[in-house]
Order: C-alpha cells, then structure tokens, then sequence
C-alpha cells in the first residue's frame, strides 16, 4: 500500500481524496489519499514527517506552495521559475518538489477554449496559484498582464512583464480575462466576491481558481451578466491528470 496525501491549513472543502481515489482505480494503484492539516509553526516539521512515515508523496495547497521550498532536496525547473511548489514526491529519502499547476492551467484553458494570446488579462493575488498563472499568460502570449493586490510590498514577487496594480487602479481597468488566484469565496466563507459587480461587467471571461463551491459568487455574478466562466475543478483535474502519469511509473 502507497501512501499520499494533500497539506494545507484549512482542508475541510477539499475534494482531492476523492479525485485522487479514482486516479489511482483507473491505474490499479494499491494506495491511499488523505488530507493533513498543518499549522504554520509545525510546517517546519513537515519534511521529516514525509520521511519519517514513507509518505510518497504529498499535494500543497495554501498557505504553503512557497514557503515549503526551502525544506526541499530538489525543485524542478517550472517549480523554481514559477517560485511556488505543489507537488512532493518521496524518492530515496529524498524530497523532489514539483508545480503541476502550470499543466492544470494549460488544461483549463484548451478544455474550456480560451486563447489567452494577444488578449489583456488581470490576475487576482501574489499567491503561489496566481505566480503559475502568470507564468502561464506570459508563455501563451498575452498582449498586456496585471495583476491585483492589497499588498504594496508584493511588487518584489512579480515577473517584470507583469504590471502590479492596487484594487482602487482596478477599477480603470477594461480587458478579456479576469482570474482569481486569491482564496475570496472559498468554502466555508461562500458568498463573497473578491471583485465587484462594476469591476466584473469590465471583463468578457471570469475564472476562479477555486473549486468548493463549484459556482463561487465572483462566477454567479459573472454569469448572471451572461459572461463567459470557468471553475477551478477544471485546473485540478488537469494537474491530477499531469502527476498521475508520473506516479504510476514510480510505483510501479
């Protein structure tokens, strides 16, 4: 039996376990998946814990695709250019660390068919999500890139093809693509937008990163004006679907 797992702080709304099940069923993989809550002070420990039980490997989710780095043996090249790690994989008491959400990206856009070239995008956050994202317009060919925070001193973290922008510039801002990379609207705390409906009517196609609930209210909004959108589930199956292929491969 092989052992995985996702680590993150807030768990609860995750439905990896269950997307992970079914991989691993389709593959004939021996192994089990479950979700382990880790505080910010114990995060430290995580990379002996790994070692430690033989997990093989394990998801990351906020709060800590950037700040796991540094406990690593091995970042791949997508993980370091994008600064944010994902995935870990166990390998001779070795700690590989991977970014599958540059792939799952890739896969949203081509299953929801959204060509990003030449087209003016806003990104949503300074998180490990959003630097995939931005990453991935910069490859795809975007004509012009912002990105959106409440954090003036996120300007160091940015690629400098990307133009940093505070929510009151937001509001001037007229595009195609508006991407939520923050956590805004995420279960439990549904109901929220991370936008208003005036800075949503400025933009054609809405996606949200996030996947519980399926519609967050930044998504119903956008769709109760007939905007075209997209859910984070597609993202997470496209980077289930990148990862899986490797894992059978190792384990088998």
């Amino acid at each position: 039996m092989n052992f995985f797992g996702l680590v993150g702080e807030k768990l609860s709304h995750s439905v990896s376990p269950q997307i992970h099940k079914r991989v691993f069923e389709i593959l004939n993989i021996e192994s089990a998946y479950k979700n382990f809550e880790i505080s910010k002070e114990d995060i430290s420990k995580l990379d002996g814990a790994i070692k430690l039980l033989g997990i093989q490997g394990v998801n990351v989710t906020v709060p800590y695709k950037e700040r796991i780095m540094k406990y690593l043996d091995f970042i791949s090249p997508e993980a370091k250019r994008i600064g944010a790690v994902n995935t870990i994989l166990l390998r001779e008491n070795m700690l590989y660390g991977y970014n599958t959400d540059y792939f799952g990206l890739d896969s949203m856009f081509k299953m929801a068919n959204i060509d990003v070239q030449g087209k003016v995008a806003v990104i949503l956050g300074t998180g490990g999500a959003s630097k995939a994202a931005l990453t991935y317009f910069i490859d795809s060919g975007i004509e012009k890139l912002y990105v959106s925070t409440r954090k003036k001193d996120d300007k160091k973290l940015l690629n400098s093809k990307a133009i940093l922008i505070d929510y009151e510039e937001l509001k001037h801002i007229k595009g195609d693509i508006i991407l939520n990379a923050t956590p805004v609207g995420m279960y439990p705390n549904v109901g929220i937008s991370p936008v208003s409906k005036s800075i949503i009517q400025n933009f054609d196609i809405l996606i949200d990163l996030i996947y519980n609930p399926g519609e967050t209210e930044f998504l119903r909004i956008g769709n109760s004006m007939g905007k075209k959108t997209c859910d984070g589930l597609y993202m997470l199956v496209g980077a289930s679907n990148k990862i899986s292929g490797n894992l059978a491969r190792y384990i088998k």
